[in-house]
């Protein structure tokens, strides 16, 4: 990740581009980089784990480091450059599994690098609490911006924001059209493909999806269930809309509970697949007897439902992780980018099984 962290020496003399500095000294991520013979944003990047640093120059940094013996300054400024190293996530929801693991790999990634991390939680998508979000981040002092725009509130932040504010984005897979930022996203949506076509592959005729909001109105996951579907050339259900709450999830599962056809549902989220098995339990309906169910994201007690719940594991962590060395890139004056981080992967537990 792209962040300085200033560094003090061990008590021993050292040269560095043919100029001896005393141990006592504190030295600049420039030094160092000088030292390893990189650029400082390389250095950098091998500092706060960044995956775009070939494993060779990676391992020559960190010797280099370790011979040196420098200790990381957490009163340093970011990247020596005098920037703020202070970030701000904008969220609207800071309880639901996806954006509480996004927050934690942020925070994380900032405690390692120096950063210090605020957090404004965006009421709504009304004009009015985009706006206050908005103005509470545009402080030219302010740092860095990261907003997790999993909803049409973080999307809406995001697009006002000042071209001035360094500024990036967890997004649905494929960013956010229309946005000139750097955004940071899983490949939801071939995820949802391989668990439909894990759930095609078992016998099942055809798959229902009950789906979770989405700022674009068709999220990646329902996208990649859709696409998975016409690509095996069945019938493509109608999708039943939930919202964030898991009763808007339990009607939607009892309607699919009065159909004998339905025998096959991807959920939006994991909290969605709970709330459908409930309503097939209440219905008579087994699981995976009479109904296979697949969820989405793999929250940390999928494993332990009964029967244990196939889902898609979603590294949440690792996304906030990205977000914060894109922003700490950003603020450095990198360039802006598009990063799709490896894809989610298909768990197979035990609520999934041909159809009868």
């Amino acid at each position: 990740m792209t962040v300085c962290r200033t560094l003090t020496s061990r008590p021993a003399a050292i040269t560095i581009g043919g100029v001896t500095r005393r141990s006592s000294a504190t030295l600049s991520i420039r030094d160092v980089a000088a030292a390893a013979g990189v650029s400082y944003q390389t250095v950098s990047r091998v500092l706060n784990d960044s995956p775009r640093v070939n494993a060779d120059t990676r391992r020559h940094v960190l010797e280099v480091i370790e011979r040196l013996g420098y200790r990381p300054n957490r009163a340093a400024r970011a990247l020596g450059l005098g920037v703020s190293n202070t970030v701000t996530v904008v969220v609207a929801n800071t309880t639901l599994y996806g954006y509480a693991a996004t927050l934690q790999g942020i925070e994380e990634a900032a405690r390692s690098a120096g950063f210090a991390v605020g957090v404004r939680v965006v009421e709504s998508d009304e004009p009015a609490d985009v706006q206050h979000a908005v103005e509470h981040v545009s402080d030219p002092d302010a740092g860095g911006v990261v907003v997790i725009a999993f909803d049409t509130a973080g999307a809406e932040v995001l697009r006002a924001l000042p071209a001035k504010v360094p500024a990036v984005a967890a997004t649905e897979a494929g960013g956010l059209p229309g946005v000139s930022r750097s955004t940071v996203f899983l490949d939801e949506r071939q995820a949802a493909v391989d668990a439909t076509a894990h759930l095609l592959e078992l016998g099942h005729r055809t798959v229902h999806h009950v789906a979770i909001p989405s700022e674009s109105g068709t999220s990646a996951r329902q996208s990649g269930w859709r696409a998975a579907l016409e690509a095996a050339n069945v019938p493509v259900p109608e999708v039943l809309t939930a919202g964030w709450d898991v009763r808007s999830a339990y009607l939607a599962g009892a309607r699919l509970a009065a159909d004998p056809d339905v025998t096959a549902v991807l959920c939006g989220n994991d909290d969605t697949a709970l709330a459908v098995r409930r309503a097939l339990y209440e219905a008579g309906r087994d699981v995976p007897g009479d109904v296979s169910i697949i969820g989405f994201d793999d929250v940390p007690g999928a494993a332990y439902w009964t029967p244990a719940l196939t889902t898609v594991r979603m590294d949440f962590v690792g996304l906030g992780r990205a977000c914060l060395a894109a922003i700490a890139a950003e603020l450095a004056g990198e360039p802006r980018q598009v990063i799709s981080l490896a894809p989610p992967s298909l768990v197979v537990r035990e609520s999934t099984a041909p159809p009868r």
